[in-house]
């Protein structure tokens, strides 16, 4: 059966994440084991690697990188379906603002904090840290969405 690890830093909404990835597998009729794990040993043999993060980016990081983790999440970046949530998708950055904190580099670029008085197309101010449920607007078509409005 194909094997699908969700990290487990010590850090994140881990449970929630399990519970949902399990049952999309479910419904979607793949066979597939799906765990959590904080050894890297064990989530390098995974064949997909879900990064999910909340918190600090200073303290994601620090435990990514004293679990011995940063390096399997490296190997899963170039070599597997790989799927951030949240800090685990902003530790892929080169640096984030928050904390002044480096990342593992994956993308080039900087995690910036909005803009004060940053506010939505109905006027609303954007709140930081930013939680909750967002419409997502296509400026152009990708399989990724076909089928979803």
């Amino acid at each position: 059966a194909m094997q699908t690890a969700i990290i487990d830093y010590g850090m994140g909404n881990l449970h929630s994440v399990l519970k949902s990835v399990r049952t999309a597998g479910q419904l979607a009729g793949k066979n597939t084991k799906i765990f959590l794990s904080g050894d890297p040993d064990r989530v390098s043999r995974a064949d997909k690697v879900i990064f999910p993060g909340q918190g600090a980016m200073p303290d994601c990081m620090a435990a990514l990188t004293r679990g011995g983790l940063d390096e399997a999440v490296k190997d899963a970046l170039k070599n597997k379906p790989f799927f951030g949530i949240c800090v685990g998708a902003q530790l892929l950055f080169d640096h984030s603002e928050e904390g002044n904190t480096d990342g593992l580099g994956w993308f080039g670029g900087k995690v910036r904090r909005f803009a004060r008085d940053l506010r939505d197309p109905q006027g609303c101010r954007l709140k930081v840290p930013h939680m909750g449920w967002n419409t997502v607007r296509q400026t152009q078509n990708h399989p990724l969405f076909q089928g979803i409005p």
